[in-house]
């Protein structure tokens, strides 16, 4: 599945990145993966309640979480991984 990055996920990876340059490439694997297969069991994909129900996220390190939604692409008539937020937990919950 193609992944698209929203402008807030854009601007919120770049601020995470900034205070560890290997977690860096780290989330660029953990973003590789979610291209390949977005319910790999490393993943720990889930779907979301509360105020943020609709959503899925994955982990991406002990205190990483990426913050998406699995949508429908008029373009390519396939699905599309909208990549919404990234940050520790207590950050994109």
């Amino acid at each position: 599945m193609k992944l698209v990055l929203t402008p807030k996920f854009e601007r919120a990876y770049r601020k995470y990145v900034k205070q560890d340059k290997q977690l860096q490439y780290h989330l660029e694997d953990v973003l590789r993966e979610m291209e390949i297969d977005i319910s790999a069991g490393n993943l720990g994909t889930h779907k979301l309640s509360g105020k943020l129900k609709g959503l899925q996220s994955c982990s991406c390190g002990y205190d990483c979480r990426i913050v998406f939604s699995i949508e429908r692409d008029p373009e390519s008539d396939g699905n599309v991984i909208v990549l919404l937020d990234i940050g520790t937990h207590n950050e994109v919950y």
